[in-house]
């Protein structure tokens, strides 16, 4: 089977990286979609495992959560019959750490209280000790920080306040939020330091991702078709912004102010994970001849 090059792998993930389309990717590098496709799914897969070995024992200590919309294949109100249940609004939940900015955890699922619970278990087994988490009002976090907390954990949630035009229960109906009349500083469980109950640096997080992921840029057609692929791009995204890119206020990487890596990866060793995985032998079953299917 004919493979890319290390070039051409380290161009085409390049290219996504930085924000580009999969069409626009194939028009630089000249590369065809299908395989674009198939090294960004292969490149998502063994970034979110490395991130999953990696990203354990963290020494956080302020955590900000929050959610960002996207829709797969259609918006919700617009889904065929035949696809519900695999397309239409999808919410990326996010934890980012304010000091090291390092993203521990995310998650790619409906914004609904069970999603919330396995975002904040999968959260919690990271995290080396007592944590303060700040989330926004949203709320099935009032069901699933305890339940993956208990009462270790300083909580608060920060309750925004909009013009009477905005309607909070459906964010993803508007492209840009409403007037911020006020926020309110909600202590949930043990004692959080009222200076430090904030969702800023989450929200930037939120910008960062709609301008490096082609696929969360609003009215645009480089919206996901499928669920798989916007994971993969979410992955890779991360993977990227925790051990690539270079964070401006800081001057290294997520994963080095964490203490997780002693230097910036460069995009050769990324791509090295996808050489490394395709390097360890696989077991195949016995291969059996199938039958010719009559037309």
């Amino acid at each position: 089977m004919n493979r890319l090059s290390p070039e051409q792998r380290r161009s085409v993930i390049a290219s996504l990286v930085e924000g580009n389309s999969i069409r626009s990717t194939c028009r630089m590098t000249g590369v065809a979609k299908n395989t674009v496709t198939k090294l960004l799914k292969d490149m998502g897969t063994v970034c979110s495992i490395h991130m999953d070995h990696r990203m354990r024992d963290l020494p956080c200590e302020r955590i900000q959560c929050d959610e960002i919309w996207a829709f797969v294949y259609a918006k919700q109100k617009n889904v065929p019959p035949e696809k519900r249940g695999q397309a239409g609004d999808v919410w990326t939940h996010v934890a980012i750490d304010s000091d090291t900015k390092l993203v521990p955890s995310f998650l790619i699922g409906p914004r609904d209280v069970t999603t919330a619970v396995t975002f904040m278990n999968d959260l919690r087994k990271r995290l080396r000790h007592r944590v303060q988490l700040t989330t926004d009002g949203h709320f099935a976090y009032l069901t699933a920080v305890p339940a993956a907390f208990g009462g270790d954990v300083d909580y608060a949630m920060l309750m925004k306040i909009y013009g009477n035009e905005s309607d909070p229960r459906k964010p993803e109906r508007r492209y840009s939020p409403s007037v911020c009349l006020g926020a309110d500083s909600v202590p949930v469980n043990g004692d959080p330091d009222p200076d430090h109950i904030s969702t800023s640096h989450i929200e930037r997080l939120n910008l960062t991702m709609r301008m490096s992921m082609r696929r969360y840029t609003r009215l645009t057609n480089a919206f996901s078709k499928k669920v798989e692929n916007l994971a993969a791009a979410v992955s890779l995204h991360f993977m990227h912004y925790n051990f690539c890119r270079k964070h401006q206020t800081l001057g290294m990487t997520p994963a080095m102010a964490a203490g997780i890596t002693d230097h910036i990866w460069t995009l050769d060793e990324l791509v090295g994970l996808l050489a490394d995985a395709e390097a360890v032998p696989t077991k195949r079953g016995t291969y059996k001849k199938r039958a010719a299917i009559s037309e």
